[in-house]
């Protein structure tokens, strides 16, 4: 994280989607980790609120610092490993939403380009020929010119799990994602007030007797048809 970055997240109450005797679903709030970081001052987590009220949740996956929406946690050992399985073998399904820079020329299509860690910015990430694979579906939702910035809404369906995949691919086709401190243009970063990214879907296999699930969240810049509230 940059130096001048001071962690406060929001004091919010939990937001639970989901329970049952294996698995709790989430809606987490931009600006808090998903697990904690190193040090006191980057103690307080989403793991941490949750294992607050729930004390043998398990972390399964992570949503960067900025990105909101569903979040997954195992509230048994048996679960924990059986979802994590299904993260590994590419079971779990994943629809994002999110608000890039632009006007997009193609109105949907599939984002191939191989990512690594970037060896001289940590913890921001590179298309690289000797990255490993990444591959994001997108959609273009809606279209809007708004404070002299023309945007677009954008459904976005990763197949690979990379770090910070969806917004380096958004980046690297010339739209980046309003908000974003790591790979936007200072006046992209600075039209949002967070990064409008949010996990809105995710579908997966209950542990225990493998019925399908889907979760949906519900986000602060986009309402729940899929569209930007008043446009």
């Amino acid at each position: 994280m940059a130096n001048s970055f001071v962690y406060n997240p929001p004091q919010l109450p939990l937001v639970i989607l989901y329970q049952d005797r294996d698995l709790l679903v989430v809606n987490k709030p931009s600006g808090i980790l998903t697990n904690p970081g190193r040090g006191e001052a980057l103690a307080d987590s989403l793991l941490s609120r949750v294992q607050q009220a729930y004390p043998g949740a398990l972390l399964v996956h992570r949503l960067d610092l900025s990105t909101s929406g569903v979040v997954v946690f195992a509230l048994r050992r048996k679960a924990e490993r059986e979802l994590k399985r299904q993260f590994a073998e590419r079971l779990v399904k994943k629809r994002y939403l999110a608000v890039v820079a632009g006007l997009m020329t193609s109105k949907e299509g599939i984002i191939t380009l191989p990512l690594r860690a970037d060896p001289l910015n940590p913890p921001t990430q590179q298309v690289h020929a000797e990255g490993k694979t990444a591959e994001t579906a997108y959609r273009v939702l809606q279209e809007s010119s708004k404070d002299h910035l023309e945007r677009t809404l954008v459904e976005l369906r990763p197949v690979t799990g990379r770090s910070h995949q969806l917004r380096v691919h958004m980046a690297a086709l010339g739209h980046p994602i309003l908000g974003d401190t790591f790979y936007a243009p200072e006046s992209v970063h600075q039209a949002a007030p967070r990064l409008l990214l949010h996990a809105a879907e995710l579908s997966l296999f209950q542990p225990y007797n493998q019925q399908p699930l889907t979760f949906v969240a519900d986000t602060d810049f986009v309402s729940s048809n899929g569209h930007w509230p008043n446009h």
